[in-house]
């Protein structure tokens, strides 16, 4: 059986349901989705797709650092778009925060996400 442990962020945003914001376990770490919640406030940022997608690049650089790792060890990632023209938008952040060597990628569009956020990325690790 593989053992796991269960990883709560200290400084990104809480979560707002009852999950964890990432399990760990052999080599790898799977964080769950991030939506663009000020972790000081505990509120959705203000803006357009723009600034949501900036601050969910930015929780999960938080999020990535507390566990020892960065952006640039992804191997996966999900992006859920509740509006598919904000695709671009969305890949103009997206290639910096992941550059030079960009992880596999899923993108879909959603009806809705929590709190009425307009983008919500979910990442896989690598982990030693």
């Amino acid at each position: 059986m593989t053992k796991f442990t269960r990883f709560f962020t200290q400084s990104g945003p809480r979560a707002i349901g009852p999950y964890c914001t990432a399990s760990v376990t052999d080599g790898a770490i799977y964080c769950s989705g991030v939506i663009p919640v000020d972790p000081s406030t505990g509120k959705l940022v203000e803006g357009g797709i723009e600034a949501q997608t900036a601050r969910v690049l930015e929780n999960l650089r938080i999020i990535a650092a507390e566990l020892g790792v960065s952006l640039f060890d992804a191997l996966k990632t999900t992006v859920f778009l509740q509006n598919m023209s904000d695709f671009a938008a969305v890949n103009a952040l997206y290639k910096d925060a992941f550059a030079p060597d960009y992880p596999a990628r899923s993108c879909v569009a959603v009806a809705a996400l929590p709190m009425g956020a307009l983008v919500e990325i979910e990442v896989i690790f690598a982990y030693n």
